[in-house]
């Protein structure tokens, strides 16, 4: 456990490690499964932090090895073919730009904003993807609170897997994520952090 955790942070040590400090970006995995149980205990965790409005526009394509797993790994950059092709589970994570269908569900103060937004579909695709980041955020975290070890991955097609997967809806693909648990050499060197003072002022 890395051992920089602070009396003023409301978690004890060793959440904070397993949250954050020991935190890493995982390239091998066991052959041990991703239960359907642990993937949805993930999003009951996941979904509870706020997002603006409470809109909520995080989709998730959970791929298991197979036939549709081949499919994604055609779109996936050379360098991440072949950890993609053997995680246990593979997440794309997705901006729903049609999320304001929702608005009077999951925000029924204002359930109007369904038909402000409908016809703004940039305004829509811009909250969309903020948002959706945002909850990558918290569904990452929500992996490293199952015990389970994340993979993260920019390097994709990502026109291609919304056009793969996602032809016929309105989500557009963010982050592909692989899931498991740490296998052999799965982590690369802990790399620098910056500093406090090298990015924070006050005014």
């Amino acid at each position: 456990m890395t051992d920089v955790h602070s009396p003023l942070i409301d978690l004890d040590p060793e959440a904070q490690a397993l949250l954050f400090t020991d935190a890493r970006t995982a390239n091998t995995f066991t052959d041990e499964p991703v239960t359907d149980e642990q993937l949805q205990a993930i999003f009951e965790l996941a979904k509870f932090p706020p997002t603006a409005a409470n809109t909520q526009p995080l989709r998730i394509l959970y791929v298991r090895p197979g036939e549709a797993r081949t499919r994604l790994v055609a779109h996936m950059s050379e360098g991440n073919k072949a950890k993609t092709a053997s995680a246990p589970m593979v997440a794309v994570l997705a901006a729903d730009t049609d999320f304001h269908e929702f608005i009077p569900q999951v925000f029924p103060i204002r359930p109007q904003m369904r038909d402000d937004l409908a016809g703004k579909p940039e305004a829509r695709e811009g909250m969309a993807r903020f948002n959706a980041t945002l909850q990558i955020g918290y569904f990452l975290l929500a992996v490293r609170a199952a015990g389970l070890a994340a993979g993260p991955m920019g390097g994709f097609d990502a026109a291609g897997i919304d056009r793969e997967f996602f032809a016929d809806s309105s989500w557009k693909t963010l982050l592909v994520v692989n899931i498991g648990r740490p296998g052999e050499n799965a982590w690369f060197p802990r790399l620098p952090r910056l500093d406090y003072t090298d990015v924070v002022r006050h005014a």
